[in-house]
């Protein structure tokens, strides 16, 4: 006991509970970092669980750890909350290196989910992680201090904010991009309910997606359009609205309306995106779709004689690819082949040389394709142009699409060339697939 001012008191104990740290800009960051890089994975989950469970609980595992830590380190900011922040982040880097950089995984890639609207999310991912997992670091390295003036605090923000806001866009972002694989209705592998949304391919574990639209059902068999999205083979999907179509570009609704008018069947997929799937991944899953419509034309009811192929930007590409690059088919649905009646390619790059090309867009074709020679000669339809190819619509420019038409005409393949509305597009696959 202890006399203060006369009054007997109570000796109070030193006290032990760890020093609470102060939530500036850094703390705030690292809290931001980790919950968008938790929340990627866990908008994609319901997807995930569609095709194995096992990595949909293990990746939920995950993210649930990294949003409760974030959750802890922002409501009792301490240095051991702000150690389980570093630890969470770093067990979400684990799992993403050892699935994606080192693919030990077996049986599919499970970011591909993710991966369905912009195929580097998963990278995004990761690297909100790293953030995270600095930021955490560094605040729990610090010292205590004194509690700052007000103007000292007011310039720390003012001077962090675009980071601040940056890695909050960031997350968002990567979170509607993988959310979007969950929206909309599942794909039926079965084909007895008629045209809808289907299961085409399952291209290294994971399911590949199909839309058809056509005027009427229980009609006669019908030519059918393959649609192939744009978006540089990294960005887009094939829904006609949200995040991915945005990406991929504003053409596919009227175009589809302007031939399903004409009488056509409109069927538009989901492929591989990279870097997530590395060149030829694109085009593996276009030939897989053709086989498809094919191989299952009395069910879908069209014509397995009469399939044409159209695209915008990469997506016409792809669709001129399909045209000129007749290769070995192999995999599902063997005996039939990827050959088309017709292709129409608007706006849509024909080769990929990098020679000339500005920041931006070498910066696309080195995340789509690589830097290798051979593989960007594989992917330019240029390349290939040759005899025996169907008639080109080449619409709206694209690099390079006039020596492509010249070398095609010069084979023997007629050529239609300039710009195009969906009707003058309609009007040639009718005039073409006839």
């Amino acid at each position: 006991m202890k006399v203060v001012d006369g009054q007997r008191g109570s000796v109070r104990p030193p006290s032990t509970a760890p020093p609470v740290l102060r939530r500036g800009p850094v703390l705030v960051t690292a809290v931001l970092a980790a919950l968008g890089g938790a929340v990627v994975p866990a908008a994609a989950l319901p997807a995930l669980w569609r095709v194995w469970q096992l990595y949909a609980m293990l990746f939920g595992l995950v993210a649930a750890v990294g949003i409760v830590a974030a959750v802890a380190v922002l409501g009792w900011p301490t240095r051991r909350t702000a150690h389980f922040g570093a630890f969470a982040a770093a067990l979400a880097l684990v799992l993403w290196v050892l699935s994606r950089p080192l693919g030990l995984l077996t049986r599919f890639d499970p970011w591909q989910p993710a991966d369905t609207v912009a195929g580097f999310t998963d990278y995004v991912a990761a690297g909100l992680q790293v953030v995270a997992l600095f930021g955490f670091l560094v605040v729990a390295r610090r010292r205590a201090h004194p509690w700052p003036s007000a103007l000292r605090r007011v310039t720390a923000w003012v001077l962090w904010f675009p980071v601040v806001v940056a890695v909050l866009a960031t997350g968002v972002a990567g979170a509607v991009a993988a959310g979007d694989s969950s929206t909309g209705p599942a794909a039926s592998t079965l084909l007895d309910a008629g045209p809808g949304t289907v299961e085409y391919c399952r291209s290294d574990g994971i399911p590949l997606t199909m839309d058809i639209y056509r005027r009427s059902t229980g009609a006669p068999p019908v030519p059918v359009v393959l649609f192939l999205h744009g978006g540089g083979l990294v960005l887009g999907n094939r829904k006609p609205a949200g995040p991915g179509a945005l990406l991929a570009g504003s053409r596919f609704g009227p175009l589809r309306d302007a031939l399903t008018a004409r009488g056509f069947a409109v069927a538009v997929i989901d492929f591989r995106l990279a870097p997530a799937a590395p060149w030829p991944a694109p085009l593996t899953d276009a030939r897989c779709a053709v086989r498809f419509l094919k191989a299952n034309a009395a069910a879908l009811a069209v014509d397995p004689g009469r399939i044409a192929v159209a695209g915008t930007g990469t997506g016409g590409t792809l669709a001129s690819l399909l045209g000129v690059a007749r290769g070995q088919d192999a995999g599902p649905y063997p005996g039939q082949d990827s050959t088309v009646r017709a292709v129409a390619a608007l706006a849509a790059p024909a080769d990929f040389d990098l020679a000339g090309l500005d920041p931006l867009t070498r910066a696309s074709v080195l995340m789509a394709l690589g830097r290798s020679p051979s593989t960007l000669r594989e992917a330019s339809p240029l390349t290939h142009a040759g005899p025996g190819a169907p008639p080109f619509l080449l619409g709206d420019g694209g690099r390079k699409s006039g020596e492509f038409a010249a070398r095609l005409r010069a084979a023997g393949v007629p050529v239609t060339e300039g710009p195009v509305s969906e009707r003058r597009v309609a009007d040639f696959l009718a005039s073409a697939d006839g």
